[in-house]
């Protein structure tokens, strides 16, 4: 069998939710992967969403099935009981699906998805996790109740080398096991160059969750900078929060009322973000906490547009080696209006520099490499299961 083949192969892929995020998005990517590998994908979802639709279009069968989501929440003596509900009815419904299925290996597409490692083992079966979180910086005892229940793993994939780091923090051994494959990131076939001089305001642009630990504020507090230093700006946030932190939402809001100076809009989540960095000058991705990779840097290189990003986890792995990135000390508002000024004042070299920085980015996250790299892992893992027997 050549490397990767899964011709004849049945791929049961799980995944805790159904959205179009970073983590989704490299679903589907993996599951075209090993369609194109020739696998039967059948995809197992705890509830419908938009990508589900992709997925079949992709060629994969979807299925709605009860699964066993390890949210940080349950950790707390608060989850304990909601813990203990979701394991039992979640062990129940993921036994009966890889009775039904029978798959000849399973693709546990992050690590909140903790019972099949033993499932497989249980059933025989071969299970690759593919490591899109990092729980570095935290408690130890945590990173340890996200990562050990994935040591049987036959095999892991990992999305950098910070992710990686995170795992051998507490389980060296296991890290040791542990492939590293870029994300793909798909970029836009003919993106709008930037404007070759900085007529008016600066435009900057945040793509993600609205919430604390990405720190879209930061941004807001570094445009008020910008506006005092006679720099004009408008700020563009596009994202929504997660269930819970509308109190967040409305602290964004009430600081964009508070500095009318700059106009700031909110657009929501939207799917198709290119027209968003298309109208940008400049990208800004200010965590607060460690980022296992980021997507959306490379989607900003990949845009044709500069970027800043906090300097920490995978946001300097995914930043690093462009000359139109730009990485600041985390949780400093000041320190990201001084780079968009150092940007501002550099414009023409910037602008020289984004096509050699896509081209480079493109390289380095071409969709059909990551593709055959997670396509390699689970063929490689199904081999062995065929060994075996």
């Amino acid at each position: 069998m050549s490397s990767g083949d899964l011709a004849g192969r049945t791929v049961l892929a799980v995944h805790p939710g159904a959205e179009m995020f970073g983590s989704d998005r490299m679903l589907l990517e993996s599951v075209i992967g090993m369609v194109e590998g020739g696998a039967r994908v059948i995809v197992a979802l705890p509830s419908c969403g938009p990508l589900a639709d992709h997925l079949r279009d992709a060629g994969a069968q979807v299925v709605t099935a009860p699964a066993f989501v390890l949210r940080k929440a349950l950790l707390k003596p608060s989850g304990w009981m909601r813990l203990i509900t979701d394991l039992v009815r979640g062990l129940g419904a993921s036994w009966r699906l890889l009775r039904r299925v029978r798959p000849d290996v399973v693709y546990a597409s992050t690590i909140i998805e903790p019972l099949w490692p033993l499932l497989g083992r249980l059933r025989r079966v071969p299970v690759v996790t593919h490591v899109h979180e990092a729980q570095a910086s935290g408690s130890r005892l945590v990173s340890l109740a996200l990562y050990l229940p994935h040591a049987p793993a036959d095999r892991l994939i990992t999305n950098s080398r910070f992710s990686t780091e995170a795992i051998a923090r507490v389980l060296p051994g296991v890290a040791r096991r542990a492939r590293i494959v870029l994300n793909g990131v798909e970029g836009p076939q003919d993106p709008l160059a930037p404007r070759p001089a900085l007529d008016g305001p600066v435009r900057l642009v945040y793509v993600g969750r609205l919430s604390p630990r990405k720190g879209p504020d930061l941004l807001l507090d570094a445009a008020r900078t910008l506006v005092d230093q006679g720099v004009p700006v408008d700020v563009t946030l596009v994202g929504e929060v997660f269930t819970g932190y509308e109190w967040f939402a409305d602290q964004l809001h009430a600081k964009a009322a508070d500095m009318p100076q700059v106009p700031v809009t909110f657009t929501g989540f939207d799917p198709d973000i290119w027209p968003r960095l298309a109208r940008a000058d400049v990208m800004v991705m200010p965590s607060r906490q460690d980022e296992p990779f980021g997507n959306t840097v490379v989607e900003g290189v990949l845009a044709m547009r500069p970027v800043i990003a906090a300097d920490q986890g995978g946001l300097r792995e995914a930043a690093g080696g462009y000359p139109t990135t730009r990485l600041v000390a985390v949780d400093d508002a000041a320190a990201i209006a001084a780079a968009i000024r150092e940007i501002g004042d550099n414009w023409p070299e910037v602008v020289d520099a984004v096509p050699r920085a896509r081209a480079e980015a493109g390289r380095r996250h071409a969709p059909e490499v990551y593709r055959a790299g997670v396509r390699e892992v689970v063929a490689g893992a199904s081999d062995s299961r065929r060994r075996r027997s």
